[in-house]
């Protein structure tokens, strides 16, 4: 790790317009503008909005963020140069970019000969001038201009000489950035130095022109975060990409692994290192607001980027961090975490409860009979790696300091598919109803309440159930379920293993059940995800904790 600081690099982010490209990504107008301001208070430099013209959705962006506006970075309109045989000033796409009213507009245009011909069917020489006249108007027009040479480095691979004159145009036209893109994907680290150095050398060979370069990669061969670390090791000095390294196909760089590598690893200067703590935050909404499972084995902002399974690491971290961990977590806004398995050892199981909160010592039996305990369930099944809330409850419990909120007294659920004739049509619906027999201290309840399957209706009688007695629940709610068939050979009488995930709106947390009855796995999974939601702020001591378990826990 360097500390030399070096030249600073502008992070330019097209989370909303590249990365909304990739395939089941949606985006309303509230989820842009959230996810605008949120990489504004990252501190990057740039946020390309979108296209206005291209669709209403990115126009009324535009116009909304006029109302809010960002704090430092720049907000940037996309579009493309003029289309053949029209002038720039005659182009709607071109009025569309001036009537979002940006300071800075990027403008891509074709590199690659075989595009020009193919694609645009116009001549090498129009292609020229789409570029050049295009530039030229949007700077008459008082905006700044960031040229994306489009299929750049395959551009430069078939013909070098039309690639590096279609940068000359823009460069001639006014273009304060130039960069390269490598569109397809298909670049490799070793290839990215020669058409870089070209174009260094083209713009050292006009002194009166002041431009600088840029670099954007997409991940089609894997090698879109390193491609991006060589272009600035050669002198590029813009950064494009995605938060998650989301985009089209294989996606676009990720600026969660750029950023962190070229700012404590490299010595650029990207964002204040005070917010660069908001990487893994950033990261986290972001995969939130567009409905992706968060990738938990993501580089610096994964949820497993700094947890340790191994007991003989778990030891050597508890001594010095550094023995396994190339950088603090806290630096991108992470945290250490210490994952409770069959692999544990007693270090383990002490670290992860000094993380609920309890200061437990190793000289304690219940420390032991714990560590056994977990073996042993994760022997039959558990995971509790994977679900950290039972594992506390396991932990409350071994202390006795679980109390006991409700018991179920019964449940039973019921499947109502689809009529026959429907089914043959193609189409199948099921409802299901569950109804549940709970006792909450010397009161009996019994409930029922339908759901789109026996897990959804389980899961809302329960609620239904428990709710008056405990209002929190209300805000609760199930966001993930996952089921892991674990001896598959043993047919429809395997054991089971169900997660599921809870959010109060906040905060998640996931809860394990374990069975041959997937019903069964799948209730205590969804109770204990209650069970902790309710006791939570409990164990925190926070004021949120409601009264009546207050009451249960012996506590003012």
């Amino acid at each position: 790790m360097t500390t030399e600081q070096r030249a600073p690099i502008r992070i330019y982010d097209t989370t909303l317009r590249d990365g909304a490209q990739r395939e089941g990504i949606s985006l309303s107008v509230d989820d842009k503008l959230t996810i605008a301001h949120q990489l504004d208070k990252l501190g990057l430099s740039f946020i390309e909005g979108g296209w206005p013209g291209a669709n209403p959705k990115d126009e009324q962006f535009f116009q909304r963020l006029q109302a809010v506006p960002l704090r430092q970075a720049e907000i940037v309109a996309f579009c493309s140069t003029r289309r053949p045989g029209v002038s720039a000033a005659d182009d709607p796409t071109l009025r569309s970019i001036l009537a979002a009213s940006t300071r800075w507009v990027t403008l891509f245009g074709k590199s690659w000969d075989f595009h020009v011909t193919a694609g645009l069917k116009t001549t090498l020489g129009e292609n020229l001038a789409m570029i050049a006249d295009s530039i030229r108007y949007l700077r008459q027009q008082g905006r700044q201009v960031i040229y994306d040479a489009e299929h750049w480095f395959d551009g430069y691979r078939h013909n070098s000489s039309y690639a590096l004159d279609t940068i000359q145009a823009a460069l001639q036209a006014g273009a304060e950035w130039i960069v390269l893109c490598d569109t397809n994907g298909g670049t490799l680290p070793h290839e990215i130095t020669p058409s870089l150095q070209a174009v260094r050398q083209m713009i050292a060979d006009h002194p009166q022109c002041s431009a600088r370069i840029g670099i954007h990669t997409h991940n089609d061969s894997g090698t879109a975060v390193a491609n991006a670390l060589a272009a600035v090791q050669q002198g590029a000095e813009m950064v494009q990409g995605t938060i998650n390294g989301y985009g089209e196909r294989c996606g676009n760089a990720n600026l969660c692994t750029l950023i962190p590598n070229l700012q404590l690893k490299l010595g650029y200067h990207c964002v204040e290192p005070e917010k660069l703590a908001e990487l893994t935050p950033s990261s986290r909404l972001i995969s939130e607001l567009v409905n992706l499972a968060p990738d938990d084995h993501a580089p610096f902002v994964g949820l497993s980027a700094f947890a340790h399974k191994g007991g003989i690491h778990v030891s050597a971290v508890q001594r010095d961090p550094q023995t396994y961990e190339h950088i603090e977590p806290h630096r991108v806004g992470n945290q250490r975490r210490i994952v409770i398995s069959e692999q544990s050892g007693l270090s383990n199981v002490l670290e992860k409860a000094n993380h609920c909160g309890i200061d437990l010592d190793k000289q304690n039996p219940v420390s032991r009979q714990l560590l056994q305990q977990l073996k042993q369930l994760e022997h039959q099944g558990y995971q509790f790696e994977a679900a950290e809330a039972s594992f506390e409850l396991l932990l409350r419990q071994a202390l006795d300091q679980r109390p006991s909120l409700f018991e179920l007294h019964g449940f039973d659920v019921h499947c109502y598919c689809g009529s026959l004739e429907a089914r043959q049509q193609g189409g199948f619906s099921s409802t299901a109803l569950a109804t549940v027999k709970v006792v909450v201290g010397m009161q009996e309840i019994l409930t029922a309440a339908e759901g789109n399957g026996p897990v959804s209706a389980l899961d809302a009688a329960l609620r239904k159930a428990l709710v008056d007695v405990y209002p929190t629940i209300a805000k609760f709610q199930l966001t993930d379920y996952k089921v892991r068939i674990l001896d598959g050979k043993r047919g429809t009488s395997a054991k089971t293993r169900v997660l599921v995930e809870s959010s109060d709106g906040q905060d998640r947390w996931t809860t394990v059940g374990v069975s041959t009855n997937i019903i069964g796995a799948s209730y205590q999974a969804v109770a204990e995800g209650i069970e902790y939601g309710l006791l939570r702020p409990c164990f925190k001591d926070s004021d949120d904790c409601p009264i009546n378990i207050r009451a249960v826990l012996n506590r003012p």
